[in-house]
C-alpha cells in the first residue's frame, strides 16, 4: 500500500514543479544523491511508519453480498501514519524556496489525498485518506533525520498521510439454515419420519 501512496503524492506534487521540468522522487537525500541531481527536484523521502493507534477498532465486520446476506467476516483495517520529509533541490537557494513554497501551497489546498489522484488500489479502500503538512513530527526531530542521512540541514516540510492497511485473512461464514430438522432413524432402529420438521427452540428452565 505504501507505493500506492507514493504514486498519489507524486501526481499531486507534480503540479508544483515548473512546467515541463523537474521530477518528484522518493530517494534518501544523502550527499551522494545530491551530487548526482541535475534538474529541479522535489524529494519526498519516507522516513517513518507508525500505527495510528487512536483509529484502531476491535471485533470483526461483516461483508455482505448483493442480497444482503453475510458472506464473510474480516478484521477491521489498521491505520498507519506515513511521514515524508519533503525538500526542494535546484541550483540556487532562492529557487529552492520558490519550489518549496509552491509545494506547500499545493498541499495546503487538500486536507485529504484527492480521490481523482488515487491509484485503483487506494480507491478500492473506499476511505478518505487524511493529509497533513508542516505539522511538527511526533517521533523524532528533523535535525536527527538529517544527521542520520549524513547531509546538511535544509528547509523541509513534514508531510503525513494516514492510510488503512487491510488485515488478512477473511473468514467465510456458513450458509444460512433453510430447512428444518430431519429424523433419520426412529427409536430402537425402526425407520423414522423423514419429513422435515420446523425448528423449535426449547425454552430455558425456570429454576
Amino acid at each position: 500500500m505504501i507505493h500506492e501512496v507514493d504514486e498519489a503524492l507524486r501526481q499531486l506534487l507534480r503540479g508544483a514543479l515548473p512546467e515541463g521540468t523537474g521530477d518528484v522522487v522518493f530517494e534518501a537525500p544523502t550527499r551522494d544523491w545530491a551530487a548526482r541531481r541535475n534538474a529541479p527536484t522535489l524529494n519526498s523521502y519516507l522516513y517513518d511508519i507508525r500505527e495510528d493507534v487512536a483509529r484502531r477498532e476491535r471485533g470483526a465486520y461483516a461483508e455482505r453480498g448483493p442480497d444482503g446476506r453475510v458472506l464473510r467476516r474480516r478484521q477491521p483495517p489498521r491505520w498507519f501514519r506515513l511521514s515524508y520529509l519533503l525538500t526542494a533541490w535546484t541550483n540556487r537557494p532562492e529557487d529552492e524556496h520558490r519550489l518549496l513554497s509552491a509545494a506547500l501551497g499545493t498541499l495546503l489546498a487538500h486536507e485529504l489525498l484527492p480521490p481523482d489522484r488515487l491509484p485503483a488500489a487506494l480507491t478500492a479502500l473506499g476511505a478518505p485518506l487524511p493529509l497533513g503538512v508542516a505539522v511538527p513530527p511526533e517521533s523524532r526531530s528533523i535535525a536527527d533525520i538529517w544527521s542520520a542521512l549524513g547531509g546538511e540541514l535544509k528547509p523541509s516540510l513534514d508531510v503525513v498521510v494516514i492510510v488503512p492497511f487491510p488485515v488478512s485473512p477473511a473468514y467465510d461464514v456458513a450458509p444460512p439454515v433453510t430447512e428444518g430438522a430431519v429424523v433419520v432413524r426412529g427409536i430402537d432402529g425402526e425407520p423414522g419420519d423423514s419429513r422435515p420438521r420446523p425448528l423449535r427452540i426449547r425454552p430455558e428452565s425456570t429454576r
